[in-house]
């Protein structure tokens, strides 16, 4: 008892006011307010998985965009008229900094015989680019007309384009030549003298030239074996002419190594550089032999390297990647969005009348998730694409029954929130429905929504990339293309020509991964169940 009344008989000197004359206001906070969406921000944060993926999409985005721009604008505009970039076609992919490492560097390992390593050989030396980089190995194989001999080497697939023929106004001819002057580059070349005159049967085939080849300059027997002087050299057998004794070919510039032009100025004898066609009254026209690889600098303003390599039109597989994974991004952006909006209206009145008007609307959505999407595009392609366009056709396609997902989502969200108390109190307030479903409910709603619509773009990607590959729709063009179109295009070279699928599936792989990783950190960032877990 007496512990019970210590405190019993306190003197009245042992009380004291505290803070007697100061006002007593609550502290100010130390720490900034987080709101909603920073809160989620500094969650997303935690996810180490979900910044590297979003930091690849990023850089995804950013190739898509630039990628297009990374080469001359003439060269692509020529995509779609330019018959000529078919030369340069499956070219194999270069980094002139690794050039000369064997990797990357525009480069392969062959096995060819010995008629073809001559060919090679002989554009090497008539243009003075290196055709064949490497000798690997020589051997001899056996086969039904006897002993042949093989070459195994490293071949600049850059170089060893063929010469081909193409006809010039008089004026393109000159122009062409005052290139050649200016930067000491030689595209035309002389003309192979493949026939020899006969003054009763007229021109006959050169005996010395046994293959009607523009790429076989030099004299051969008859086994297409180039015959070698006492240097072991290739011995020309270019067309010629003397002046005053044939025709003359109006050219006027730098000429190749060994044309009698260069070892003695004075002669008269010259190589064969054009075949001129017309006349001074209706004009000229030139007919000549060009360095490939020259002329796609004179044309296009760049030396011929591709950084992905080159498609089986010719065009640059970089920046056909680049365009579509532009289409593929934009197309799946917009189509989230559009359902986006029609799923959230719909879901939200589900959700929110409930009742007769949730019954009648989910047996409408019953029956359109029942309807076989690859059937629907089908027929949206087979009936609209004539009209309004392949793109426009898909686009329908993914809209008829894409939204389902969205709106059931957003279904689920409302009948979560829509009997909370802050719902009561708004309407206890004179709150109109619309309101109450769109200032209220839906912001709160508004996390698992977004989250939503992330991850309906990797699945739009992979769709769309699924049907072009299988050839369902056709999104390729000159000015357009498509991931899936690519794929479809490089799969049947896939063996010879790899990178042609390497690189888009690398792409659509990267896309995929990286989009889901990301759109899996923002659901865990705004899902508030989650919140707190992690610490």
């Amino acid at each position: 008892m007496a512990e019970n009344n210590q405190y019993k008989h306190i003197p009245a000197e042992k009380f004291a006011f505290v803070q007697e004359n100061q006002k007593i206001r609550d502290k100010k906070f130390e720490t900034k307010p987080v709101g909603y969406f920073k809160d989620a921000f500094n969650r997303f944060k935690k996810n180490k998985g979900s910044i590297v993926a979003a930091w690849i999409v990023i850089l995804l985005i950013v190739f898509s965009i630039v990628g297009p721009y990374c080469y001359d604008s003439n060269y692509q505009k020529a995509y779609a008229t330019d018959i000529d970039l078919r030369r340069y076609q499956y070219l194999t992919p270069k980094l002139p900094l690794l050039e000369g490492t064997g990797f990357w560097d525009g480069t392969e390992v062959k096995e060819i015989s010995e008629t073809l390593y001559y060919r090679y050989l002989g554009i090497g030396i008539e243009t003075g680019n290196e055709v064949i980089v490497d000798v690997l190995d020589k051997y001899t194989v056996q086969d039904s007309n006897g002993q042949k001999t093989m070459y195994k080497v490293r071949v600049d697939n850059y170089h060893k384009i063929d010469a081909f023929t193409k006809t010039f106004t008089q004026e393109q001819y000159e122009e062409l030549q005052e290139w050649q002057n200016e930067l000491g580059i030689q595209i035309i070349m002389p003309w192979v003298d493949y026939y020899d005159k006969n003054e009763a049967a007229g021109y006959i085939q050169n005996s010395k030239v046994l293959f009607k080849n523009i790429n076989v300059w030099y004299q051969c027997d008859a086994k297409g074996t180039p015959v070698l002087d006492q240097n072991g050299n290739l011995i020309p057998h270019y067309r010629t002419y003397q002046a005053g004794q044939g025709p003359k070919d109006f050219y006027e510039s730098i000429r190749i190594p060994g044309d009698p032009g260069i070892e003695d100025p004075e002669s008269e004898m010259r190589y064969k550089y054009a075949s001129v066609g017309g006349s001074k009254k209706t004009g000229y026209s030139f007919t000549v032999r060009i360095n490939a690889h020259n002329y796609f600098i004179y044309k296009y303003g760049f030396e011929p390297y591709f950084l992905f390599g080159s498609s089986e039109n010719g065009y640059d597989v970089f920046t056909r990647l680049a365009l579509g994974a532009r289409f593929s991004l934009m197309f799946a952006v917009l189509v989230s969005a559009i359902n986006l909006v029609i799923g959230a209206f719909y879901g939200a009145a589900e959700g929110y009348y409930g009742g007769t008007v949730d019954i009648v609307l989910e047996r409408i959505v019953e029956i359109l998730s029942g309807l076989p999407t690859m059937v629907i595009t089908v027929l949206f392609n087979l009936h609209l694409s004539g009209k309004v366009g392949a793109v426009v056709a898909l686009l329908y396609s993914f809209i008829l029954t894409g939204w389902i997902g969205m709106s059931g989502m957003t279904r689920m969200q409302f009948y979560r929130f829509k009997n909370q108390e802050y719902v009561l109190a708004a309407r206890t307030l004179g709150a109109r429905n619309l309101r109450v479903m769109f200032k209220h409910i839906f912001p709160n709603s508004l996390g698992t929504i977004i989250t939503g619509s992330v991850l309906v773009i990797p699945g739009v990607i992979f769709s769309e990339t699924s049907l072009s590959y299988l050839g369902i729709i056709n999104l390729d063009s000159p000015t357009r293309s498509s991931v899936g179109a690519m794929l479809s295009a490089g799969h049947t070279v896939m063996t010879s020509y790899p990178h042609l699928v390497m690189f888009p599936a690398i792409f659509v792989g990267l896309l995929m991964v990286s989009f889901n990783l990301f759109g899996n950190g923002l659901r865990d960032a705004f899902n508030p169940s989650l919140r707190g877990v992690e610490d």
